[in-house]
């Protein structure tokens, strides 16, 4: 699993951050997928959204020419990347992929929806709520680095494989980007959509209350 940090401008800009001249990759396990509809148990920490256009790939190889990336797409979905805030900025050095792998912090769906149901793959709206408050608003068109962009840089380092899922970045409107910053609190419920796509809901709880519940 890829995934695209900073890739696009707004929130390169409340992350403190410049517009990168390359793409931001990291990886996130495998084992933090989880289905369109979850509960999510809080790690202690500071949890955070990133609503994401997630591509999977039907066809891999290397070298891919970014006229020729979209043929190598299955379909398009809806991620979250959920990110615990204090994990990822400790040590000397960011700790991405291990801060955004916590159980049931790749939520994906809640379909594979392919191009040709889509009018425009390259621009859809996209969107985040918490409790019916919009948190995040873009559009995919905003990326910095396009997918077609993205498959061929990935694919002039790596070989990429059929099934291989990128989460592509999210916009602004994240809890760290918040003054005074933000972070989901146990009862609350996540909607994410993209649109065409259709809609993932996380609810969150304390860790506690899982054992409580059996």
């Amino acid at each position: 699993m890829f995934a695209i940090g900073l890739n696009y401008s707004d929130h390169a800009a409340e992350s403190g951050f410049v517009k990168p001249a390359e793409p931001v990759v990291f990886t996130k396990w495998a084992s933090s997928f989880s289905g369109p509809y979850s509960q999510v148990v809080l790690p202690e920490g500071s949890v955070d959204w990133e609503v994401e256009l997630v591509v999977v790939l039907g066809r891999g190889g290397r070298d891919i020419a970014e006229a020729d990336a979209w043929d190598h797409v299955a379909g398009l979905s809806v991620g979250q990347d959920l990110s615990e805030r204090v994990r990822q900025h400790a040590g000397p050095a960011p700790q991405f992929g291990l801060a955004k792998s916590h159980a049931g912090f790749s939520p994906m769906g809640p379909a594979l929806v392919t191009l040709d149901e889509l009018e425009a793959p390259d621009d859809l709206d996209i969107v985040a709520e918490i409790d019916g408050e919009k948190v995040q608003v873009g559009r995919t068109s905003q990326m910095i680095f396009s997918v077609p962009d993205l498959i061929h840089r990935l694919s002039a380092v790596v070989a990429l494989l059929p099934g291989d899922v990128i989460f592509t970045g999210t916009p602004s409107g994240v809890g760290a980007g918040m003054t005074p910053t933000r972070f989901l609190k146990p009862g609350e419920t996540l909607r994410s959509r993209i649109g065409g796509i259709g809609e993932l809901v996380q609810t969150f709880v304390e860790a506690d209350d899982t054992v409580a519940k059996g």
